[in-house]
């Protein structure tokens, strides 16, 4: 009896405690409040305007249409890329090594490679890729189809494969920049099928972008990408949607009645009224473009193939006006052939023609170019400082060149605008040199290698439109891309620029700085460098566009 009555007791006290916990606890939860917050929710479609339209979403037929290209970019990614500080760089593979004689390149991938639908990226890709464009028929860029023609593509192994060149070449690591297709979705295709494949609408890369499937942004005016998980292993925005406008009105006019939240490229002369619209954001970054004048140096020039024309000709001009005045600041002028971001830029080899109204005028005269009195046209033997000046038909360039031709007509040089509505109406006429000075947008290619554009062969076989004809500049261009190495290439290029700054065959007026504008809408958006189009997404996994409603532990003393 004793026993059973201690366990009695035992369970009674236990119970007791039980009871008073229960309370205690109830106590405390009726003591606790809960607050509401907002914060930032996952979901939405982050819709961005663009003028134009696709043709070819294939890194191998981009070349020609800027829209193909920015679209690529998200979607591919080649062998190498290049870093901020122009140098090339691993991206689907891992590490080369260039052989003693400078003509085997061989690469190795990376072993964690995949393509958006979950398969190994391999070196038979590369191999196919590569192979696709040294066939004859070729239907892309003539320039890339030469310099795989020339090149032997060898596949050692899985994640190895060799390229065997004729002569060593530089600049072949360029090239390897160029989005990689996968073979396994293409079985089948030659270069005479590729164009109508229907790949070309519904790729499939390795880049930081997926294409939706079944879409026809030809038909729709519009194309939704995906953020590929192995890039955004956390993101907030859904989908990223491509809609395409035939012009920067209709753009505009979407932008501001909210039906897109974003404009890619703001052009000079939509900002004024993109920048007064409320609730938009500019961001604004120098990109790899710049706007120069070149010079037609040969026997068809007029005036402009004696030297102290041209130099007269950049003295007169005020570059900082004209960026200021006409590109509402969107610019900075900029000396000689290469931008900053290119190792081989050397400012201090660069005259920097300030402009000097004086000096211009003396230079002038020096050259027999006098300004008769009662006169504004300056005459040499009857014949009269009066320069072609050709230039696509777009409202900047038109803009730029009349304000070109007013800052010149203070030294007694008259202008005479031959417009070109083309850009193949622009080729034809600098290739048959139908021009004295040609207003011109250029995208240098990021190796510093120009060979194309000054030697004395690209006078005839090139881009040497100007006719410049240095026989120092052309040889130290040619050793330059037969060198492999940076440092043992600068020697040659810092030759090359002396003689361009000595003679300048062209003046480069100002570098472009492209303006993205962006509404309030996006939250946490950060926008730095863009050298790619795919740059200005770095900080997307920050990006929202939605809000929700969370049930939170309130602070103490809230309720």
């Amino acid at each position: 009896m004793k026993l059973n009555l201690r366990w009695q007791l035992l369970l009674a006290v236990l119970g007791f405690i039980l009871i008073l916990a229960l309370l205690s606890y109830q106590e405390q939860v009726q003591s606790v409040s809960y607050c509401t917050i907002t914060e930032p929710a996952p979901g939405g479609t982050f819709v961005e305007g663009v003028v134009g339209a696709p043709r070819f979403l294939n890194p191998l037929l981009s070349d020609s249409n800027p829209v193909d290209q920015q679209l690529v970019s998200l979607i591919f990614d080649g062998l190498t890329r290049y870093d901020e500080n122009g140098r090339i760089a691993p991206a689907l593979a891992q590490s080369w090594q260039v052989s003693d004689d400078g003509l085997t390149v061989t690469f190795t991938l990376r072993d964690d490679a995949v393509w958006q639908d979950g398969e190994p990226v391999t070196a038979n890709d590369v191999a196919f890729t590569y192979g696709l464009m040294a066939d004859p028929a070729f239907p892309g860029a003539t320039s890339a189809a030469r310099l795989w023609q020339s090149v032997t593509i060898n596949v050692l192994d899985a994640q190895t494969v060799q390229f065997v060149l004729t002569e060593p070449y530089s600049p072949f690591l360029q090239a390897t920049t160029r989005g990689i297709l996968p073979a396994h979705r293409l079985e089948g295709v030659t270069a005479v099928t590729l164009a109508d494949h229907p790949f070309n609408q519904s790729p499939v890369g390795t880049g930081p972008f997926m294409v939706q499937a079944n879409q026809n942004p030809q038909l729709t005016g519009s194309l939704t990408l995906t953020p590929n998980p192995l890039n955004w292993p956390q993101i907030k925005i859904a989908n990223l949607e491509m809609r395409f406008f035939p012009d920067e009105t209709s753009l505009l006019a979407a932008y501001a009645a909210g039906e897109i939240h974003a404009i890619d490229s703001v052009s000079p002369t939509m900002l004024p009224e993109v920048a007064a619209l409320p609730e938009t954001r500019l961001f604004t970054a120098t990109v790899p473009r710049y706007t120069e004048l070149l010079f037609n140096v040969s026997e068809t020039g007029v005036a402009v193939p004696q030297l102290a024309v041209r130099q007269a000709l950049a003295y007169a001009l005020d570059r900082e006006q004209l960026v200021d005045a006409v590109l509402h600041g969107q610019g900075v002028p900029l000396e000689g052939p290469y931008l900053p971001s290119s190792w081989a830029y050397n400012a201090s080899l660069m005259t920097r023609y300030t402009p000097d109204l004086a000096a211009a005028q003396g230079l002038l005269d020096g050259d027999g170019w006098l300004l008769p009195e009662g006169q504004s046209v300056r005459q040499r033997d009857e014949e009269t400082l009066t320069l072609r000046l050709l230039l696509l038909d777009k409202p900047t360039d038109r803009a730029l060149a009349e304000a070109i031709a007013a800052q010149w007509s203070q030294v007694g040089v008259a202008v005479t605008q031959t417009r070109a509505a083309s850009l193949d109406e622009l080729r034809a006429a600098l290739a048959s040199r139908e021009f004295d000075v040609a207003l011109l947008q250029i995208a240098p290619p990021a190796d510093p290698d120009l060979y194309d554009f000054w030697s004395q062969e690209a006078i005839i076989r090139g881009n040497n439109y100007a006719g410049w004809n240095q026989r120092r500049a052309s040889e130290a261009l040619e050793s330059g891309r037969q060198t492999w190495g940076q440092v043992d290439r600068k020697p040659f290029y810092d030759v090359f620029l002396r003689r361009y700054d000595e003679e300048l065959p062209a003046l480069t007026l100002y570098q472009h700085v492209d303006t993205y504008a962006l509404s309030t809408a996006v939250h946490e958006v950060e926008i730095g460098r863009i050298d790619t189009p795919r740059d200005r997404y770095q900080t997307l996994a920050d990006w929202f566009l939605l809000y929700q409603d969370v049930e939170v532990l309130c602070p103490d003393g809230e309720s």
